[in-house]
Formats: structure tokens, C-alpha cells, sequence
């Protein structure tokens, strides 16, 4: 009897010391008052448990038994009612919740009677186990009810969450699960099934994932105190054992087990100290670079819309000088507007570059999707790509599929625009041989893949090549007017659609070839 009576000792000291803290912690915000109430539940049962086991005559296990029955008939509910708090469900379940409150003022009133525990008797190893009355069996039913209904509640609620939501209601749904099925074996005795209740033990891991939930994800919002709490808590526990064991050498093993624990128990104190430090400072840098970002995406696309204006009104005007709108020109003069002119469209791109750019990071760019065939959007770039192409005698390399490929949903002038900007990129870095664009269908996505015989790329620009105002060797020579926006922007817009992109290059003079990935459209 002694193993039953240590455990449930545990069990209540776990509990209240867990209870009282929460509580005390913020003694005003209801999540922590009921969970307290909740940890008194387990606490009444636990201490009375323990008297229970230890009892020398049948009158005192009888009064303890009917004692423990008092925290046995509260822990549902007051579970119940934490389980809603926690959940934010507490207004729509507030019926059923007084409901459980006033079978329970029920159940005490006649735990002071036979109907509950009859009597105590001999049962297995136990000189003293409780016989039910008649009233016993319903409370059994309202107990496991509102045990297995808080669970249903939690499970119900991990599938609609996310984050760290969730993994609280893990902690607590997998604490529970353990700590009732734990619990559930002292009721076989009670209808003669010669089963103990060896799961009291399991009680205890509902108040250390419970622990766990606070310290890993801020359940009651604390951390190192409880950790310093537990730690102690678990120290007094280990001190009390060696003074409860039968022989020397267990007291020998216990001594040595509380001394490894101590050290244990400083290391884990001084590394909570120095991750609560770290983290804090990790999310304060966090939380200001978010800022920052967000500060950053809302002046440019500020700025680009400001700059678009006027910069469409001067591409107007240079337009009609050139068109002679305002009287003949010099061929000099519209040599020079001509390349003001285009110097203009460049800056209109970037402008566009850096407001898309900005609308994706803020969240609000609006895809225009639609089923389309890849095959029309990758002629319609060829043919505005294929004149440049020539001028440069490259070979030009597109073979339409024979057999259509499956449409993919897709934004047609993002995904024109990437693919745009692929076959541009080959053109301006390839000094001689060949593109070669191809389209087919792998699994179930559409690989589109564009091949050049160009500069190629080492393999650290590979890894930087798709970042933000970020160029290759070869294109700061061959091309020294772009920003470098091109594949960051593709790189995005391929996304929003669920896809990928990349580049797989030899090396320097061996040429790149640019893929990208796409979903095929489900009907």
C-alpha cells in the first residue's frame, strides 16, 4: 500500500503547488482560476487518497474514502469548466456547465450518505477498498461524460487551430488522455474486476504536460518560475523518500537519486534562465524587423505609386516630341529623346518591379486566375522574343507539344511576365548557340524549362541569383542597366501560384537552364 499512497502524495503535492501558482500569477484573469480549481479537485482527491491507503481501521478508511469521493465528484467539471475557458467556449456551453455544477452539489450532498460508498471491505492487497452505493453508478456515468465531452471539445478545436494554439491543445488533450485513463483503473475494483489501480502513477504526467504546455508555449504566460517551482517541488518529494523506504539500500538509492537530481535540477534552472534571456531578445529583434519590413513594403509601394504618375505623363510627352506633335525636331534631338525614351520605360519597369513587389509582401496582391493552356502563353513570349533572338543568330528552339498539355490555373499576365523574363535573361547573357524552351507534364505539375548556352552560373550565384537586387557576374557585363528585380519578381509570382522555380547551371560557360513548376488545374 505503500507505492499507492506516495504516488497519490505526489500527485497532491504536484497539484496544488502547480494550482496555487497559476493562481497567484494572475489571480484576475479566469483562465487561471479555473485551472486552479481545477488542480484543488485533483488535490482533495489526491491528499484523501493518500490518508485513505495509510488508514489502520475500517471507520478512518471509510471517512477518507468518502473524502476522496468529495475531489472525485468535482474534477470533471471543474475540468470541464477550464476546458471552455481555455477553449473560448464558455458563454456557448455556460447551460451545460451549471448543469455539471448542480449534479455535483447533488453527488456531495449524498457522498454523506450510503448511497455513494456503502461500506469498505477487503479487495486483493487492499484491507480497505470502497463498495458502491446506488447513487455511485450514475455519478460514474456523469463523470465520464463530461470527461470524454471536454475531451470531444479540445479534439474539435486542434483541427480548426494553428500555431501555437495548437500545440497548447496538444499538450493538454495528450496530458489528459493519460491522466483519465491513468485515473479510470481505481474504478474496476469498485465492481469486483480484479484489476488495481496501477495507472495512479499516470495521473502525475497531466500536471507535467500541463507544465510543459506553460514553460514550451506560455499557456499561463510564465516560464522560468515554474520551472524553479517544479524543480523544488520534485527536490522535496525526493528528499521525503529515502525516510519512507523499508531498507538501507533503498535509502542509499534514493539519497544518491535526490543528490543527481539536485544537480540535474540546477543545470536545468540556469539553461531556462539563459533561453528566456535569448529567446526574449530573439523576439524583440523579431518583432522590430517585422516592423521594419512592413515600414519598408509601405514606402515603396508608396513611392511607386507616386513615381508612376509623372513618369507615365513624361513617357507621353516624349512620345508626341518624338511624333513631331509639337512641330518638327532635329534627327539629333530625336535621337537623344529616344534614348530618354527608353531610359523612361526602364524606370517604369523597376517602378512596377518594386509596386508588385511591395503588394506581394504586404498581402495584397490579387491573382486574376483562370484555366489556361501553357503551350499559348509560352507562343505569345516566343514571339516577341524571337526577333531579338535572331539579331543576335542564336537559334531559336520551341516545338509546341503535339499532344496538348493539362491547363493550369494561373494569373496569364504574372506567369507571361515570368516566363517573359526567363527567355529575356537567355537572350541578353547568350553570345552564341542556341535557346531552347520546352513544356511537358511530370506527375502533376507542368515543368516549363528554358535552355540557353550562355554564361552559366557558379554555384554561389545560383543560391543568390533569386534574390532581391541581386545580379550575376554575367549580367552586370552584358547588361548593365537592370536592377536586378527580374527573378525576385518571378520567384514571387510563382509562388502565389503554389509552384516553383530554379536554375541548374555546370559552371562558368556551360550554359543555364531555368525551370519552373506549376500545378495542373483540378476540374
Amino acid at each position: 500500500m505503500l507505492f499507492y499512497a506516495i504516488v497519490a502524495l505526489i500527485n497532491a503535492i504536484a497539484s496544488t503547488i502547480l494550482g496555487l501558482f497559476v493562481y497567484f500569477k494572475n489571480k484576475k484573469e479566469i483562465l487561471n482560476r479555473t485551472f486552479a480549481l481545477f488542480c484543488l479537485s485533483i488535490a482533495v482527491w489526491s491528499y484523501a487518497y493518500f490518508l485513505w491507503q495509510i488508514s489502520t481501521t475500517s471507520e478512518t478508511a471509510l471517512f477518507w474514502s468518502k473524502a476522496l469521493m468529495v475531489g472525485a465528484i468535482f474534477l470533471p467539471v471543474t475540468y470541464f469548466h477550464f476546458i471552455t475557458v481555455f477553449l473560448n467556449v464558455y458563454q456557448k456551453k455556460k447551460k451545460l456547465l451549471i448543469l455539471g455544477y448542480l449534479l455535483a452539489f447533488i453527488f456531495l450532498i449524498l457522498n454523506f450518505t450510503p448511497l455513494i460508498v456503502k461500506s469498505v471491505e477487503p479487495e486483493l492487497s487492499f484491507p480497505y477498498w470502497p463498495k458502491p452505493g446506488i447513487a455511485y453508478h450514475p455519478f460514474l456515468l456523469m463523470f465520464f461524460g463530461y470527461a470524454v465531452y471536454s475531451g470531444y471539445l479540445m479534439f474539435q478545436t486542434l483541427r480548426e487551430s494553428a500555431g501555437i494554439k495548437k500545440l497548447q491543445i496538444k499538450y493538454v488533450l495528450l496530458g489528459t488522455l493519460i491522466g483519465l485513463l491513468g485515473g479510470a483503473t481505481n474504478y474496476f475494483l469498485w465492481y469486483d474486476i480484479a484489476i488495481p489501480p496501477i495507472g495512479n502513477a499516470l495521473v502525475i504526467f497531466y500536471i507535467l504536460f500541463i507544465a510543459l504546455a506553460i514553460l514550451k508555449y506560455h499557456l499561463f504566460e510564465t516560464r522560468v518560475i515554474l520551472t524553479e517551482l517544479l524543480v523544488g517541488m520534485m527536490g522535496v518529494i525526493l528528499l521525503v523518500l529515502p525516510f519512507l523506504m523499508p531498507t538501507f539500500s533503498l535509502r542509499i538509492l534514493t539519497i544518491g537519486l535526490f543528490l543527481f537530481f539536485c544537480l540535474f535540477g540546477y543545470l536545468l534552472i540556469r539553461a531556462t534562465h539563459q533561453e528566456i534571456r535569448r529567446r526574449a531578445e530573439i523576439e524583440k529583434l523579431y518583432e522590430e524587423l517585422k516592423a521594419l519590413d512592413k515600414a519598408k513594403s509601405e514606402f515603396i509601394s508608396m513611392a511607386s505609386h507616386q513615381l508612376r504618375t509623372p513618369l507615365s505623363s513624361i513617357k507621353g510627352y516624349i512620345s508626341m516630341l518624338i511624333e513631331g506633335s509639337y512641330g518638327e525636331i532635329s534627327e539629333k534631338a530625336k535621337e537623344k529623346l529616344q534614348n530618354v525614351f527608353y531610359s523612361n520605360e526602364r524606370l517604369i519597369r523597376i517602378v512596377n518591379d518594386l509596386l508588385n513587389i511591395s503588394k506581394i509582401e504586404l498581402g495584397k496582391m490579387e491573382l486574376e486566375k483562370e484555366p489556361c493552356p501553357i503551350e499559348d502563353l509560352i507562343d505569345s513570349c516566343c514571339q516577341e522574343m524571337e526577333i531579338e533572338a535572331k539579331k543576335k543568330n542564336l537559334r531559336f528552339i520551341w516545338e509546341r507539344p503535339k499532344i496538348s498539355l493539362p491547363k493550369i490555373n494561373m494569373d496569364k499576365s504574372k506567369i507571361h511576365q515570368v516566363v517573359l523574363n526567363l527567355i529575356d535573361n537567355a537572350s541578353r547573357y547568350t553570345q552564341k548557340g542556341e535557346i531552347e524552351i520546352k513544356a511537358e507534364k511530370t506527375n502533376s505539375k507542368i515543368q516549363i524549362s528554358v535552355r540557353d548556352t550562355g554564361e552559366g552560373l557558379t554555384e554561389e550565384e545560383k543560391k543568390r541569383i533569386f534574390k532581391g537586387f541581386t545580379r550575376g557576374r554575367a549580367g552586370i557585363t552584358y547588361w548593365t542597366e537592370g536592377a536586378g528585380l527580374g527573378l525576385y519578381v518571378a520567384k514571387k509570382y510563382v509562388g502565389l501560384h503554389q509552384g516553383k522555380i530554379w536554375v541548374e547551371s555546370k559552371g562558368k560557360g556551360k550554359g543555364s537552364t531555368f525551370y519552373i513548376e506549376l500545378p495542373i488545374w483540378e476540374k
